[in-house]
């Protein structure tokens, strides 16, 4: 069973659509169609790969050893000195 239904887009973004879709060989319909196709399922829980997994929250945590108390210049003066020790 297939339902018809109306989607409000501004003109550009109409247009890049349809220029899009052209490209692929597609109809807009069918464009939308396959995108909506590709959402995963809500009901099911989402897998990922134990690397992907490893990724999780990467970006959320902090290094090890930072002074969250130091200020730009301390900070400054803290990394020039970790710097000249590294290449010395």
């Amino acid at each position: 069973m297939q339902t018809e239904i109306v989607l409000s887009l501004n003109d550009e973004l109409l247009q890049k659509a349809q220029r899009w879709a052209e490209l692929q060989q597609l109809s807009v319909n069918e464009a939308i169609a396959n995108f909506i196709e590709q959402l995963p399922d809500p009901n099911k829980a989402l897998v990922l790969n134990s690397w992907t997994q490893s990724l999780v929250g990467i970006g959320r945590s902090q290094p090890k050893n930072v002074n969250e108390n130091l200020n730009k210049d301390e900070l400054q003066e803290e990394y020039l000195a970790y710097l000249e020790e590294k290449y010395q």
